[in-house]
């Protein structure tokens, strides 16, 4: 798959009015019910907004990578904002969504968040291999295939910026007396679900981009 030239059409702009009312809005509701950690994250959010499109103004990711990378913003602040409603299972000390047992001992939304975000994540650093390496190539653009090598590269990218949310929710707990960020068990779980989202996003590269041309 050929990626898009760099540009900003109105359906960008739709995505980053989406991406920034969300965004703002759990801004203002954080402050109202003074959930002090996820400041921090609503922060990271936005600079991350303006991080993603500098990448599409050189780069030209395509309007599905950044729309999967706008809802992975959403479902990370409503994880730790929304409520659970009474009776649903979950764990630690904030019934949130972010707590909340899929299978209880075995799954949660936490999980599926950290396997989704940064198979995307994976999925991005795809992208700009790509790109940079046709923008590099002479007198035409590189005939850049999925090998397994390359994928394995980009996933382990994936992996890489999942350590950084380690570190950044670390110095969070650092900074913030109550979180809901969780112990050493929880941060390795959560590197385990980052592992299998790289690994199943560099799969689906491999089966769908095949045999195409960069």
């Amino acid at each position: 798959m050929q990626l898009p030239p760099p540009h900003f059409t109105r359906r960008h702009a739709f995505l980053l009015a989406f991406t920034l009312l969300y965004t703002l809005g759990m801004g203002a509701w954080i402050l109202v019910v003074g959930n002090g950690e996820f400041l921090f994250h609503v922060a990271v959010v936005l600079i991350l907004v303006g991080v993603v499109a500098a990448l599409h103004l050189r780069c030209g990711l395509t309007l599905g990578l950044m729309w999967m990378l706008s809802l992975w913003g959403l479902f990370h602040l409503a994880g730790g904002l929304v409520p659970l409603p009474p009776g649903w299972p979950y764990s630690g000390k904030h019934a949130v969504f972010y707590s909340l047992w899929f299978i209880p001992g075995y799954l949660r939304y936490d999980h599926v968040i950290h396997a989704y975000g940064f198979g995307v994540a994976t999925w991005l650093c795809w992208q700009l291999l790509r790109a940079g390496i046709a923008s590099a190539a002479t007198p035409s653009p590189a005939q850049l295939r999925a090998t397994w090598g390359l994928l394995t590269l980009c996933a382990l990218g994936g992996v890489g910026l999942g350590g950084v949310n380690e570190i950044v929710e670390f110095i969070i707990t650092r900074i913030v007396p109550d979180t809901n960020i969780g112990g050493y068990e929880n941060t390795s779980w959560d590197l385990v679900s980052n592992l299998v989202g790289a690994t199943v996003a560099a799969i689906a590269l491999r089966l769908t981009t095949r045999g195409e041309p960069s």
